[in-house]
């Protein structure tokens, strides 16, 4: 888990030199932050489980194991993407991994998730879905409809609320009124609110719901408290009329989740300051790897312009 965490950091800190150093195009959204939401999550999902992601969506992709060459190349617009430089960093998906896709629609992908869980249960297969899905997207009308019928079906989703405190650049509690959890409750849906920095909370939490869904007991849904740590996308750069520095400084220093995971790794003897130093270095080398070949890789041939559009 830890090691996922430093990949989507380091992966997140490469993007984000590539918009600044205006090599990719368009804009991305960082999910630096938030690491312990996804990997505590899908650290409790095998491959044959399902994830849909959102705009903020590359820590969901490395956390279900997508690899960096094929994230950096989509990102770049080349063939070699995993969506064949088509989709770019809101709409990467990695079918081989259970990874269902991004979707830059806010709360566009709750139908696709809830959808996904419907083909399980119908197929008598036992895989799990997860639906995430940020704060902002509870004011999306398409949220409830689709609670409704998995309450009513028992169908085997969790929907995951990452609560970074931002709906774009408006507060939380200015866009939602009364409990967010409170609305998964009014459909009868079991409900949990978790701190989202901690990765073995999260991760403990999932693996429960996970083989609970397993057995029908569906459907979920989780609140995690988190926190992104840039704007909301990289050109949201000057923050100060809708969040102060400090702030932003006491998230960093008193709860990021890859330093509070570290000491505890370190504090129990699970591994050495050399150990996980050394892990650092190599995923550093691995991403560094990945974007020179990404920056070096083609762009797809011209005459793709229209495939994928219409049905052979």
């Amino acid at each position: 888990m830890y090691r996922q965490m430093v990949r989507i950091r380091t992966f997140e800190d490469n993007a984000n030199q590539l918009y600044l150093s205006a090599k990719m195009p368009g804009l991305t959204h960082m999910y630096s932050g938030e690491e312990a939401v996804a990997v505590g999550i899908c650290e409790a999902l095998t491959d044959a489980d399902r994830i849909t992601s959102t705009h903020r969506g590359h820590g969901h992709c490395v956390a279900k194991g997508a690899e960096f060459k094929a994230m950096f190349c989509e990102l770049l617009g080349k063939a070699e993407g995993y969506c064949r430089g088509k989709g770019g960093s809101m709409h990467i998906a990695d079918q081989s991994h259970g990874n269902l896709g991004a979707n830059a629609i806010v709360g566009g992908s709750m139908g696709i998730a809830t959808g996904s869980a419907l083909r399980a249960k119908l197929l008598g297969q036992d895989d799990v879905t997860v639906c995430f899905f940020g704060d902002g997207a509870t004011a999306q009308g398409l949220m409830y409809e689709v609670m409704n019928m998995a309450a009513l079906w028992k169908l085997p989703v969790i929907y995951a609320c990452e609560n970074n405190g931002y709906s774009e650049y408006t507060r939380t509690e200015e866009i939602a009124a009364g409990s967010i959890t409170a609305r998964a409750e009014a459909f009868g849906i079991e409900a949990h609110q978790v701190d989202g920095q901690d990765v073995l909370a999260v991760n403990a939490l999932t693996q429960e719901l996970v083989a609970r869904a397993r057995k029908g007991e569906g459907p979920f849904f989780l609140e995690l408290m988190t926190y992104r740590y840039h704007g909301h996308h990289v050109g949201d750069i000057n923050r100060e009329y809708y969040r102060s520095k400090s702030e932003e400084k006491d998230w960093k220093e008193n709860r990021d989740p890859i330093i509070r995971f570290r000491g505890f790794l370190v504090s129990e003897g699970i591994a050495t300051e050399d150990e996980i130093e050394a892990m650092n270095a190599e995923i550093a080398r691995d991403a560094a790897e990945a974007v020179a070949y990404a920056e070096k890789a083609p762009y797809p041939p011209a005459h793709e312009v229209d495939m994928h559009v219409f049905a052979d």
